[in-house]
């Protein structure tokens, strides 16, 4: 990105987790930053963590197209632009739960956050970076290892997490001629609240229940970063960013 122009960036789930470090790592680096998520409390403290870093928080479900709408005219009415979306809002859904049990409502609501919400804030962001002066933008999709390997009992993320995927490559395409530059990143066991039980054991494909590495997310959060200072004529088109040791290469 030419330092000169400014830095904007809208990050969904910003409340916590994964969002609220990209979003603190991206507030420190001098970026202005809209924080999105279903709790504002939790946006507000988010925003205490780079109190020198200019942010507004927006209350956001990312699978209702108002609320997205409401949240990119925020970014704009605030900032007068928008350069990155990290489009990070997600949910795992019921854990542990088998497929045929799995109640249709949860998958439902899987699928609305995790992939519907993903595209209706990629079209709002494509829509203000095509029409935006100077035009073009970036898009950083929060993946998952989950969208190249399945943990059991994790049908509806997974699915999501692979339509992802082909959600990423499509819009990679679509937005060559606007200047928006769309990429994945694919990340395994940052330490964060979502991801605590990794520690003290998770279920293995062979049945057996044992304990995971994990990763600071700050390092997450550096290659966001990373990703989303390149200029546009340069992407990062999917980054696997890996506690080393985990359960995933190979046989684990």
């Amino acid at each position: 990105m030419n330092t000169k122009q400014p830095k904007i960036a809208v990050v969904t789930g910003a409340g916590s987790g994964i969002g609220r470090a990209v979003a603190t790592e991206l507030l420190r680096a001098g970026w202005s930053v809209a924080l999105a998520g279903r709790r504002l409390t939790r946006l507000e403290e988010t925003a205490a963590l780079a109190p020198e870093g200019a942010s507004v928080a927006v209350r956001t479900d990312v699978s209702q197209p108002d609320d997205v709408a409401a949240l990119f005219a925020a970014a704009v009415d605030r900032f007068g632009r928008v350069d990155l979306l990290f489009n990070n809002a997600g949910t795992f859904g019921p854990g542990g739960v088998a497929v045929e049990e799995l109640p249709y409502e949860a998958w439902r609501h899987v699928v609305d956050t995790n992939l519907n919400g993903a595209f209706l804030c990629a079209q709002a962001a494509f829509r203000q970076m095509k029409e935006q002066e100077p035009q073009g933008g970036r898009i950083i999709n929060n993946g998952s290892v989950s969208a190249h390997a399945p943990r059991p009992h994790s049908v509806a993320y997974t699915a999501t997490k692979h339509a992802l995927t082909g959600l990423t490559k499509s819009l990679s395409l679509d937005g060559r001629p606007y200047g928006i530059a769309v990429g994945q990143i694919d990340i395994g066991n940052a330490a964060t609240d979502m991801t605590a039980r990794m520690e003290t054991g998770a279920l293995q494909a062979n049945g057996v229940i044992a304990p995971e590495p994990v990763m600071d997310v700050a390092d997450v959060a550096r290659t966001v970063r990373h990703m989303a200072e390149l200029p546009l004529a340069a992407n990062v088109q999917f980054a696997t960013v890996l506690a080393t040791a985990m359960p995933y290469v190979g046989r684990g």
